[in-house]
């Protein structure tokens, strides 16, 4: 059998990984201050997200969208995936 993907909205925005970044939607915002997410420094340079999700922790790099599922979870999906998967949607 083949399935298709219903059609849903969801939110979502790109993670530049910069402190200046200005685009942070309220609900990451929320889920920072919460402890749902938190920023971890690996490597000198590259400032990583560590997001709890109900499936564990999942790291989001710079350039990885932050996902706002349908019923308020967050979990990053990568650049590809996510051009394949997502367009913008209109007049919603």
């Amino acid at each position: 059998m083949k399935y298709r993907t219903k059609p849903i909205i969801i939110e979502a925005f790109r993670w530049t990984g910069d402190r200046d970044q200005t685009e942070d939607p309220e609900w990451i915002i929320e889920a920072i201050k919460q402890g749902t997410v938190q920023f971890r420094k690996p490597e000198l340079l590259c400032c990583v997200m560590m997001i709890n999700t109900l499936e564990g922790i999942m790291t989001a790099y710079r350039g990885d969208y932050i996902i706002k599922g349908i019923k308020g979870e967050i979990y990053p999906c990568k650049l590809d995936l996510f051009e394949a998967t997502y367009e913008e949607a209109t007049n919603e």
